[in-house]
């Protein structure tokens, strides 16, 4: 009997291996009684959907299978290859992992669209993340999403996501000027190496209400005379800076207004 048990699992084993062959190498034409094998099991379908050049047709059919939809792996292949309607596509898009939604925006065969909305799931769910996923993204999110994270201010997110390598200077100013950035994420930009040292987040920093007194007024001598001007003519600075704004252009009135200050 076991020998027997043996046999069976070398068959079975085969028959899967053949498979694997068949998912990669058969014509398009031979694709559609390959998926009505019952051996087809969901490795298999995977490697199919590497195929880019996978007709519509083909796509359509795995989709239709809903055996195979209960997979988020099949799931997040088939948003991403190239041949899936743009229906099927936008429909499984919203069934995915915040994880797997930032890989569809970051997969270059995945239709710009499809991207885009995709990286706009993400956001739309940071608040509602776990924390362990909102480090993950943190860690290696693309700009926008690490932006989103930063701007929802969790206090053991923030360090992380401020050495994001995709985090770029123009999200850091973007969250500094949203009138409901937490004060501790204004102080971590503040006092970070990288970022307190360009001049947008200088110049962003001194009109946010949130930043301590003493940093905003370490940076006013490095700000432009344009810029000072800028801060007083528009009203565009929190109250307590107003005086100290007007003390820096009149110690600078030398100075010429087009030149940078160095840092």
């Amino acid at each position: 009997m076991d020998g027997s048990n043996d046999r069976m699992d070398t068959t079975e084993s085969s028959e899967k291996d053949r498979l694997s062959v068949l998912v990669q190498e058969s014509s398009p034409d031979g694709l559609a009684a390959l998926l009505l094998n019952p051996a087809l099991d969901e490795r298999h379908v995977r490697l199919l959907l590497r195929r880019v050049e996978l007709p519509t047709q083909t796509v359509e059919m795995i989709a239709g299978n809903r055996k195979w939809l209960r997979s988020e792996a099949v799931r997040l292949a088939l948003v991403v290859h190239p041949h899936a309607p743009r229906r099927l596509a936008l429909t499984l898009l919203r069934q995915l992992l915040a994880l797997d939604l930032v890989r569809v925006s970051m997969n270059i065969t995945a239709p710009p669209e499809i991207r885009c909305i995709a990286e706009e799931l993400v956001i739309e769910r940071v608040r509602q993340l776990p924390l362990g996923e909102k480090l993950t993204l943190a860690r290696r999110g693309p700009a926008r999403v690490a932006g989103a994270l930063l701007a929802d201010g969790h206090q053991d997110v923030i360090s992380v996501v401020l050495q994001n390598p995709f985090l770029t200077e123009a999200q850091v100013v973007r969250v500094l000027w949203r009138a409901s950035v937490a004060p501790p994420v204004v102080v971590a930009i503040a006092e970070h190496s990288k970022w307190s040292v360009r001049y947008a987040v200088r110049l962003a920093l001194v009109r946010n209400v949130h930043t301590p007194v003493a940093i905003a007024l370490r940076i006013l001598p490095n700000l432009l005379l344009t810029d000072l001007r800028e801060l007083v003519r528009n009203g565009s600075i929190p109250g307590h800076l107003r005086e100290a704004v007007r003390k820096e252009l009149a110690r600078r009135s030398g100075v010429g207004a087009g030149r940078k200050p160095s840092k």
